[in-house]
Formats: C-alpha cells, sequence, structure tokens
C-alpha cells in the first residue's frame, strides 16, 4: 500500500487553453491549411506509468480492464480467472505482493492528478485471494524442451525464474538451503504481513508445474558449481542478500547486537519469543519496521535471562514459551539518518507503528554501542545528523556536540543486506554483488544468469521482475538463440494481436507492401504499439473527463500499544468483489481506448465512428473515415486515454 495524497482543496480544470490564448504552443499541431489538415487521427498505444513503476512489469491496465468489464474474457472463462491469468503472466504472486508490495505503480498513477490513485495493490490482492479460494493452477506446457536449469535460491527471485522456463517446458530444480522454500516472503517479512497459508499456496502453483527442489543443501558447500554446470544446461543465480549488515559503530560486536535478517529468521522460525525490555532498532525500511513491530508484539518477560533471546536469535537455543499473562509490552525505539518524511519505508506502515508507540525518531546516526562490564550492550550511543544522497552515495553530516545515549537490551541492525558468497566467490565483482548485463546474463561466465538482492538489494516485485527477464534470456540461451534485446520500457502489454485471436476476428498476411491499409486485414489502419518505447503522462490525457471518485480502501486493524502485543493476526482484509470492480472502474486506462464514445460523439464531420460489432474488440471499438475527416483534431483532444493521436497522413 502507499501512502494516501493529501487531499485537495483547490479547485479542479483541465483546460488545455487560458482565455486570450491564440497560437498554438506546438509545431506539431500547426500543419494546417484552410479548412483542413495534413495530419489525421491516429491509434497509438502507449505504456500508463502504473506499468512503468512496476518493477514486475504487470500488465496492471490490462487485468484492471478486464475486471471493470470493458475487456471480455475467452468464451467459457470467468472474468476473474481471465484478470488473474493476465495479472500473473508476470507475477506467480499476487496474494502476497497484493499485502505487501509498497506499490511504486499507485505513485506513478495518473489518477492522482485527479484525486487519489487506483487501488492497484487491493485489486491485486482481491485477484490473488480469488484464485486461491477457487483452486486455479496454472498451465502446464504440453511439450518439454529437453533442457535443464538449476535455480539456485528459492526465494522471489528463483521461484518466478523457475515459474517462466517450467511454462516453457524446460526442467527445473531449485536449489536452497532453508527447509521451505520463499525466501525473503517466509524469513524476511513477519507471518502477519505475508500469512503463511497463503505463501504456501502461491508456491505449490509453481511447483504443481514439475518444478523439483532440493532443500537443506546450500550450492558452494554441500554441492558444487562445477557440478551443476556439469549436470545442468543453464544455472540461475537467486541466492537472495540474507546476511544482515552489521552496525558500523564501535564496539558493535557485543553479544545483544545482532542483524534484522537473524532477528525476523529467528521469529519466522519460531525460536524467539520474547525479547529485552527496551529494544532500539537502527534503519528507516520495510525491514526496520518489521523488526519494530515483531518487538512490539512479542514483548519482554521480567526476570528472564538476557541471553536467552541472544541464544534464539543466533540459532542455538530453543526459548521455553511462556505464557502471554507473564509478558510486558517491550519500548522500541526505531531510529533513521534521514528524518521520518524522507524515510523508505512504506508510509502506511509507519503510521501504523506510530499507532502502536513505537518511537521513529529520524536524524540520528549510530556513533558507538555503550557496553557493560560483563560486555553486553547497554545503551547505543547516536549523534544528530543531516543525510543527503548524492551519486547514489550517502554523505552523513554529524552535528557535533548532538551525542545521546538511548538504553538498550537489545540492538538490531537493520541497515542492509549482503549476499553470502561462500564457496562462490566467483561471482563477487568486489562489492558484495553479482555484474550482469540487461538481460541478466553473468559477465565471464556463459550459461550462467542471476537476478534478485544478488545484483542489489531492493523491492520482492524487484525480484521477481529479475526473474522473469532472466528466464526470457535463458531461454534465448538453451534454444541457441542471440539474446533478445530488452526494451526501453521492458513491461507485460496488452496484445491487439492476441486479443483478435481470441475474438476470432481474421488476419490475413501481407503479401506485399501497399500504400495503405485501410481496407487490409492483415495489418489494422493507423494502428501503432508504442509500448515499448513511450510511457503517457497526464498532460496527454483529456482529465476533464474524469469525476469525482473515491478510493476503495481495504480495511485495516490498527492496534495500539496494548492489544499489539501477542498479537499476530494479519491486519489487512481483501476488498470484495463490487468493491474490486469499482476500483478498477477508476482506471483511466491510460494509453488504450476505453470506449467511451467522446469521439464519436464531438466529431464535427461524423468521420469517426464505432467499429461494426462482429470486427470490434478491445483497442479497436472506433475507426475513422478518412474520406470524412478534415483533421480538426478534435477527437483528439477529447480522448480521455490519450489513444487518439494526430498524425501525418492523407
Amino acid at each position: 500500500m502507499s501512502a494516501n495524497p493529501e487531499p485537495r482543496t483547490e479547485k479542479l480544470t483541465f483546460r488545455r487553453y487560458k482565455d486570450g490564448d491564440q497560437a498554438w504552443k506546438d509545431f506539431h499541431e500547426k500543419i494546417f491549411d484552410g479548412d483542413h489538415s495534413h495530419k489525421c487521427p491516429t491509434y497509438i498505444q502507449s505504456t500508463p506509468p502504473c506499468q512503468g513503476s512496476c518493477p514486475a512489469g504487470e500488465d496492471i491496465r490490462g487485468y484492471l480492464n478486464v475486471v471493470r468489464g470493458m475487456e471480455k474474457p475467452p468464451a467459457g472463462m470467468a472474468w476473474q480467472e481471465y484478470a488473474w491469468r493476465r495479472l500473473t503472466e508476470a507475477n506467480p504472486f499476487p496474494s502476497v505482493m497484493g499485502r505487501v508490495c509498497p506499490a511504486p505503480c499507485e505513485t506513478g498513477c495518473n489518477r492522482n492528478e485527479v484525486e487519489d490513485h487506483v487501488g492497484i495493490n487491493s485489486v491485486e490482492h482481491f485477484l490473488g485471494e480469488w484464485a486461491i479460494t477457487n483452486g486455479l493452477g496454472f498451465e502446464k506446457p504440453t511439450q518439454s524442451s529437453g533442457k535443464t536449469v538449476a535455480v539456485i535460491g528459492g526465494g522471489p527471485a528463483g521461484l518466478s525464474c523457475a515459474y517462466q522456463l517450467a511454462l516453457r517446458g524446460h526442467a527445473v530444480t531449485i536449489f536452497d538451503e532453508h527447509e521451505l522454500l520463499g525466501g525473503m516472503m517466509r524469513y524476511g517479512i513477519p507471518g502477519f504481513r505475508t500469512p503463511r497459508e497463503i505463501l504456501d499456496a502461491e508456491i505449490q502453483r509453481i511447483l504443481d508445474l514439475g518444478v523439483q527442489t532440493r532443500m537443506k543443501c546450500r550450492v558452494g558447500t554441500d554441492v558444487t558449481l562445477e557440478q551443476l554446470r556439469q549436470d545442468f544446461d543453464a544455472v540461475f543465480l537467486g541466492m537472495g542478500a540474507q546476511s544482515g549488515r552489521a552496525l558500523p559503530a564501535k564496539d558493535a560486536d557485543a553479544p545483544n547486537v545482532v542483524t534484522a535478517t537473524a532477528f525476523l529468521r529467528a521469529f519466522n522460525d519460531g525460536r524467539l519469543s520474547h525479547v529485552g525490555k527496551r529494544v532500539v532498532v537502527v534503519g528507516g525500511g520495510d525491514t526496520s519496521i518489521d523488526v519494530a513491530t515483531v518487538a512490539r508484539r512479542l514483548g519482554h518477560i521480567e526476570n528472564a535471562k538476557p541471553t536467552d533471546f541472544e541464544g534464539a536469535i543466533a540459532g542455538y537455543l530453543a526459548q521455553d514459551v511462556a505464557d502471554l499473562s507473564l509478558k510486558q509490552g517491550a519500548e522500541v525505539v526505531l531510529t533513521s539518518v534521514f528524518p521520518i518524511e524522507k524515510m523508505q519505508a512504506n508510509r502506511h506502515e509507519i503510521e501504523q507503528a506510530q499507532a502502536e508507540e513505537i518511537s521513529i525518531r529520524g536524524g540520528l546516526v549510530p556513533v558507538a554501542v555503550i557496553r557493560g562490564a560483563d560486555g553486553r550492550a547497554t545503551a547505543l550511543r547516536v549523534a544528530q545528523c543531516e543525510a543527503k544522497l548524492a551519486g547514489g552515495k550517502l554523505n552523513i553530516e554529524i552535528k557535533e556536540g548532538s551525542e545521546e545515549d538511548i538504553e538498550a537490551d537489545l540492538i538490531v541492525s537493520a541497515i542492509g543486506q549482503a549476499v553470502d558468497f561462500t564457496g562462490l566467490e566467483v561471482f563477487d565483482n568486489g562489492r558484495g554483488a553479482v555484474n550482469a548485463d540487461r538481460n541478466y546474463r553473468v559477465q565471464g561466465q556463459d550459461g550462467v544468469f542471476a537476478g534478485g538482492d544478488v545484483l542489489r538489494p531492493h523491492l520482492l516485485t524487484t525480484a521477481i521482475g529479475h526473474g522473469a527477464i532472466a528466464a526470457d534470456g535463458i531461454d534465448d540461451f538453451l534454444a541457441g538463440r542471440e539474446a533478445t534485446k530488452r526494451p526501453k520500457i521492458d513491461v507485460h502489454s496488452f496484445d491487439l494481436m492476441r486479443k483478435y485471436v481470441e475474438t476470432g476476428l481474421p488476419l490475413t498476411e501481407i503479401d506485399e507492401p501497399v500504400r495503405g491499409t485501410d481496407s487490409s486485414t492483415g495489418a489494422i489502419h493507423n494502428f501503432d504499439n508504442r509500448s515499448e518505447r513511450y510511457v503517457i503522462a497526464h498532460d496527454q490525457l483529456f482529465l476533464g473527463h474524469f469525476t469525482y471518485d473515491e478510493r476503495r480502501k481495504r480495511s485495516f486493524v490498527t492496534l495500539n500499544r496494548d492489544s499489539a502485543l501477542g498479537n499476530f493476526e494479519e491486519r489487512i482484509a481483501a476488498l470484495d468483489e463490487a468493491q474490486a470492480v469499482a476500483e478498477a472502474k477508476r482506471c483511466m486506462s491510460c494509453g488504450l481506448c476505453f470506449e467511451c464514445d467522446n469521439c464519436v460523439v464531438y466529431c464535427p464531420q461524423t468521420a469517426v465512428k464505432k467499429t461494426p460489432r462482429k470486427q470490434s474488440t478491445t483497442g479497436r471499438y472506433v475507426y475513422t473515415d478518412y474520406d470524412r475527416c478534415v483533421g480538426c483534431h478534435i477527437c483528439a483532444d477529447v480522448c480521455p486515454t490519450g489513444y487518439i493521436q494526430m498524425g501525418l497522413g492523407e
């Protein structure tokens, strides 16, 4: 969920010209001659900014148009299933991502220029839940390629890559050092944000495609890379960055100073049942919020041995399960070098943490760990600072004389993650990551590809996108094809040709070049799909078409300090069907016709007409009679989605 924008107070206006304007501001619109123009309407499919902002490359506009009822599913298929299948062409985890993705797509949504973004994340959540409830599965390929691929790591990148490769008929085996698949989705995010039965259901669908697993098997120690190179035709590196970064402060090697990954792993493994009375978390991202909210829920037990939770986090001691009645709430402080308003964590999650009375303090940098006589940390010394990002580097200026000590029984470093290259040192580029090209081929390693946090730690949905793109590259490699040049805008998009096939409309081949395509069934006249190179901005839309329509929001349980203790229930509920449909109808279908009839109604020459029903499909709802068209560009001016643009022609 992304942050809600501040409510608008000014009156909305979308007039393109102000009173007194007499001159065209764009030379493209100046090609006029008397009462006609040498420009005519063209139909240009563009990428909407939601899809351009989605790291997984989902066809967001496509599945929202299915949900809203504009695009019809193939005969015999429910619209919910069709929308889910369109969504999962890019992302096999809609129910998980619908809960935890910070939704950069919503930040990019053009609807923000009207009143508020479309609740894309909530519609995705609804479709994921519907698919699980109705037992949907992926369709197995009819033929096997005979090729084998080893996937190292069963997290979001590895599972995404395995899923895409299995759909292409390749035999995939996942190697993972954990007992269960899921990676950071399981061992990094607490269960009250990703219910384990939901995660298991979405992973099982991938395994049902025939994907094999070798669990508790670490490549580099239990099996060598050389063995994989001999036994498999290609290898994908998706082992993630599951080693936490130590706190960069003096005496940070105290036994009760731990990393966020170790803390969350202990909690998700069931080893950690309580923490110290005073917990300090250093970070500012989503992981630090997860640590803080988990600590708030675990609480502390009076007179407990401090070595209990230290040992549990270290992985060699299981704690006794204590009665909740014996627990008390922990005092949790979260510090960040950035001010609260500039922290990278999801704004909604920050607000929920503050509601639980977790103290979030921005503009503080850790300086040193204060130790007691037993060597354990008793406080974290911090100083006020100003942090700036410049050229991808973080510069921190410390305010002299501003140091203070924050008392702590447990200090958790949530400042980043690192890749464990033990046994795989050949891939370490010297900066703790793997070098790869745009197809995610590892440099200097033929047949080896990589994706996810081994390239750069980022969002789960980013790792999913990496896995899908790497799968394309692996498929090309296995087939002996040259690597495909990735498009400038690398997303899944609406395919008008596929829609013609689904609808049963005839398509013929063009035998020889022709001057015009207006009467051809082998091409669509004056249509161009620019989705691979053009994201349509809000100023290309006729926003005046859209009226205020408040976003349908999912219900969310907000806890306080007391109710959070021991509460590990899910806090978010999916939209119901009516709400999901209503929310999808708020989509402005940027860059693709949504059949509003404006161009037909406002054309003064009746040159723009509805395509006959038997020849009509999504994206081909209207056509232009060029014998009548005078190039007045009114149709383009009143097109809400920017699908109609004026292009040179006769």
